[in-house]
C-alpha cells in the first residue's frame, strides 16, 4: 500500500480524502494557494506545499506546479478529488510518466468519458440510451441558433469539458441560444481551459438520477445503486439522496447494468458516476459520465457501508475489489444537503467573507440515525471569491426516508453559521416542502416552487404558537435573571409577571405562563395550551426545546424586547412584551427603508467584467446592463424597467461589495 498520497485539491473534498488516507495509515500532502494558506485541509495534512496565487488557473489547475509538489514530497500517488484536474487526461499522463499512481481511471477513460461529445457516441455504441442532440462542435453563436431552431426549443447548451453546472444554459428562444452560447463558452474557457460547446434537446419534467460505479484493474466492475439529484439550482445540485424515491427495482437494475456496460467499454477502473435523465414513465437517457469522485458520494457510502475513497486508493494500488454485485445492498435512506455561501434572499448570489460563527451539528452514528458533516472550513476562516462557494455537505441517514428527513430537519436547525449569506433557510424549506416530502420532484423543482426566488418561510399558526410559547418562557427566565442581578427581586418580592403578548409574523398572541421546576405551561387567549421544557440559559445562541413532547431546535439572538429566532427556514423577529408595552408598541411609527428603485446595486461581492451601457443610454426592461463575475460564475445584471442611465459608478476590473451602487437612472 502507498505510504504517502498528495491531494491535488482543496476544501471539503481534500479534507474528506485525508480522513480516509489517515484511517488507512497513509501520510498525506496538501497543496495550497495564497488564499488557502490557513485552510483546514492544510492543517489536517501531514505536509503542505504552496503552489501559487489564489486564482485556480495559476495554482490548482497548473499541472507543472502539482508535479513539482509531488517531486518535493516524494508522494507515491495523487488523489485529484473533484473539479480542477480530476478529469484532465494530461495530468493523468504526466503522473504516469513520473511513475506516480493516479487515484482515478486510466487517461484513455478520462479522455473518452470526460468529453461529453465523445462519451455520448461511445454510449450509443455500447447500447446505452442517449438524449437526442447535435454531436459536433459548434463554431459560433449563429450556428448555435441554427442548430437549436432545427432541433426545437428548449435546448441545453453545454460545455464539452464541463461539470458542476459550469458552462450550462437552457435556451427557449433564438436570443437565449445566442446569449447562452456566448456565456457558456466564456465560463467553460475560464473554468476548464476548454471552450468547446455542444447542444442537446432539453427534456422537460426530468429527474436527474445517477448510478455509482466502481471498477478495478482486473476487469471487475460493479454498480452501487443510484442517487437522486433532482433538486438543482442553475444546473448545480443542492439536495441529493440515496436511493431514489422514484425508481423501482427493475429500472434500477437496468440503469445499473447499462452503467457497467459503458464503464467496461472504456476499461474503466476506480469510482465513477454515470448520470441519467429519467422521465415520468421511468424511461432513462444517458447524460454524461463523471470519471471521478462525485460531490454527493457520501449518500452512497451511507446506504452501502462502502468507503469509496478507500476503494479508489486500493484500486489505484492494484488490489482487486473485495466485493461482488451480490454483496451490494441498500440499507436505509440517506440525504445530503449542500451548504453554500450564497444569499437565498438575493437570488442565491454568492456571498464571501469571514465565518464569525461556524458550529455544525454534532456528528453521530447509531443504529437509528447518522449525522455526518463533510466540510473544509472552520470558525474564523474566510470564504474566498476565488473558488466554489460550497461550505459543507450535511448528510443524514436513517432506516426510512421519512426518518432521514426528520433527522436532517433537526440537523439543519442546529447548524450555526454567521458572518456570510448562506442557504440554510432554503434547505430547511425544501425539507418541509410537500413535493420533496412526497418524493414527487423534478429538476424544475426550484423554478416551479420558487418562481420569484426564495422569500423566506411563513410558518403555520401551530408552529408559531410553539415558538411563541418557547420565546415567552425564555424571556421570562431572562427577566428573572435581570431582576435578580439588578436587585429588583429577592425571596420576598416578585417583579416578573405571568401575562405576556408575543408578536411574530404579523400575529399578536396573548398568553399566560405558569412555571414550575420541570418547565412552563403556556396558555393562549384562545384556550390553546403548550408545555415547554428546556435547559436553555440566557446568552446561549442555540436552544434545544421540548414542546408537548416534540423536539424543537432554535437559533437564538437577543434583540430589543425579544429575540431573533430561526427555525425550519423561518427567520423571525419575536417581540415579548407586557400587555401594556404591547399596547404602546402598536402606536409606534414604522421606519421605511431607503428608496433604491433608481439604482443598480451590486447583488454580490464580485468583479465587473463588462459594462454594456453608457451614460445617457435609454434602456429597456430586461436589457443587459453589466456582468459581474463571482465564484467562477458570470452573472448578467439586467434593467428591471425602462429608464435612462444618468451615472455609472463602476468600470470593468472594479471589485465591488454587496449593495455598492453600480449605476443610477433618471
Amino acid at each position: 500500500m502507498f505510504k504517502k498520497i498528495l491531494i491535488a485539491n482543496r476544501g471539503e473534498i481534500a479534507c474528506r480524502v485525508i480522513k480516509s488516507a489517515q484511517k488507512m495509515g497513509i501520510k498525506t500532502v496538501a497543496v495550497y494557494s495564497d488564499a488557502d494558506k490557513n485552510a483546514l485541509h492544510v492543517r489536517m495534512a501531514d505536509e503542505a506545499v504552496h503552489i501559487g496565487p489564489p486564482a485556480a488557473n495559476q495554482s490548482y489547475i497548473v499541472i507543472d506546479k502539482i508535479m513539482d509538489a509531488v517531486r518535493q514530497t516524494g508522494a507515491e500517488a495523487v488523489h485529484p478529488g473533484y473539479g480542477f484536474l480530476s478529469e484532465n487526461r494530461l495530468f493523468a499522463e504526466a503522473l504516469e510518466a513520473e511513475g506516480v499512481a493516479f487515484v482515478g481511471p486510466p487517461a484513455g477513460a478520462i479522455e473518452s468519458m470526460g468529453d461529453k461529445i465523445t462519451s455520448k457516441k461511445l454510449a450509443q455504441e455500447a447500447g446505452v440510451t442517449t438524449v437526442p442532440g447535435h454531436m459536433g462542435l459548434i463554431a459560433d453563436a449563429e450556428e448555435a441558433v441554427k442548430i437549436s431552431t432545427k432541433m426545437g426549443y428548449p435546448v441545453m447548451i453545454k460545455a464539452s469539458a464541463g461539470g458542476g453546472g459550469k458552462g450550462m444554459r437552457v435556451a427557449w428562444s433564438d436570443d437565449e441560444a445566442r446569449e447562452g452560447f456566448k456565456l457558456s463558452k466564456s465560463e467553460a474557457a475560464s473554468s476548464f481551459g476548454d471552450d468547446r460547446i455542444f447542444i442537446e434537446k432539453f427534456i422537460t419534467q426530468p429527474r436527474h438520477i445517477e448510478i455509482q460505479v466502481l471498477g478495478d484493474k482486473h476487469g471487475n466492475c460493479l454498480w452501487l445503486n443510484e442517487r437522486e439529484c433532482s433538486i438543482q439550482r442553475r444546473n448545480q445540485k443542492v439536495v441529493e439522496e440515496a436511493p431514489s424515491p422514484f425508481l423501482d427495482p427493475q429500472t434500477r437494475k437496468a440503469m445499473g447494468e447499462q452503467a457497467v456496460a459503458l464503464a467496461k467499454a472504456v476499461d474503466y477502473c476506480s469510482a465513477g458516476t454515470v448520470e441519467f435523465i429519467v422521465d415520468g414513465d421511468r424511461n432513462f437517457y444517458f447524460l454524461e459520465m463523471n470519471t471521478r469522485l462525485q460531490v454527493e458520494h457520501p449518500v452512497t457510502e451511507l446506504i452501502t457501508g462502502i468507503d469509496l475513497v478507500e476503494q479508489m486508493i486500493r484500486v489505484a494500488d492494484g488490489e482487486k475489489l473485495s466485493m461482488t454485485q451480490d454483496d451490494i445492498g441498500i440499507n436505509g435512506w440517506s440525504i445530503e444537503n449542500r451548504l453554500y455561501a450564497e444569499d437565498p434572499y438575493r437570488g442565491f448570489l454568492p456571498s464571501i467573507g469571514r465565518l464569525s460563527r461556524y458550529r455544525p451539528p454534532e456528528e453521530v452514528a447509531t443504529d437509528t440515525h447518522i449525522v455526518r458533516n463533510d466540510t473544509g472550513v472552520y470558525e474564523g476562516g474566510e470564504i474566498s471569491m476565488y473558488y466554489d462557494p460550497m461550505i459543507a455537505k450535511l448528510c443524514t441517514w436513517a432506516p426510512t426516508r421519512e426518518a432521514a428527513i426528520e433527522v436532517m430537519r433537526n440537523a439543519l436547525d442546529g447548524f450555526e453559521v454567521e458572518g456570510i449569506g448562506h442557504n440554510l433557510p432554503f434547505l430547511s424549506a425544501v425539507m418541509d416542502h410537500p413535493k420533496f416530502v412526497s418524493g414527487e420532484m423534478t429538476t424544475a423543482f426550484i423554478e416551479e416552487e420558487f418562481p420569484e426566488g426564495f422569500m423566506g418561510v411563513d410558518l403555520e399558526e401551530a408552529a408559531l404558537k410553539r415558538i411563541a410559547a418557547t420565546a415567552a418562557a425564555m424571556y421570562r427566565v431572562a427577566e428573572i435573571r435581570r431582576a435578580r442581578v439588578s436587585g429588583r427581586m429577592d425571596n420576598h418580592e416578585r417583579t416578573v409577571g405571568r401575562d405576556w403578548v408575543v408578536s411574530l409574523q404579523g400575529l399578536d398572541l396573548a398568553l399566560t405562563i405558569d412555571a414550575d421546576h420541570s418547565g412552563s405551561t403556556v396558555k393562549f387567549a384562545d384556550g390553546a395550551v403548550c408545555r415547554v421544557a428546556s435547559d436553555w440559559t440566557p446568552g446561549n445562541l442555540l436552544a434545544t426545546v421540548n414542546v408537548d413532547g416534540t423536539p424543537l431546535v432554535l437559533k437564538i439572538e437577543s434583540i430589543s424586547a425579544g429575540y431573533r429566532i430561526r427555525s425550519r427556514g423561518a427567520d423571525l423577529k419575536v417581540r415579548v412584551r407586557s400587555p401594556r408595552n404591547a399596547e404602546l408598541a402598536g402606536l409606534m411609527l414604522e421606519k421605511l427603508p431607503p428608496d433604491t428603485s433608481k439604482m443598480l446595486l451590486c447583488p454580490m461581492p464580485g468583479l465587473i467584467i463588462a459594462v454594456e451601457v453608457a451614460v445617457g443610454d435609454e434602456v429597456q426592461d430586461g436589457q443587459a446592463l453589466c456582468t459581474v463575475e463571482a465564484m467562477k460564475m458570470e452573472n448578467v445584471l439586467r434593467a428591471e424597467k425602462k429608464g435612462i442611465v444618468s451615472k455609472i459608478n463602476a468600470a470593468v476590473g472594479d471589485s465591488l461589495a454587496v449593495d455598492e451602487v453600480i449605476m443610477e437612472f433618471e
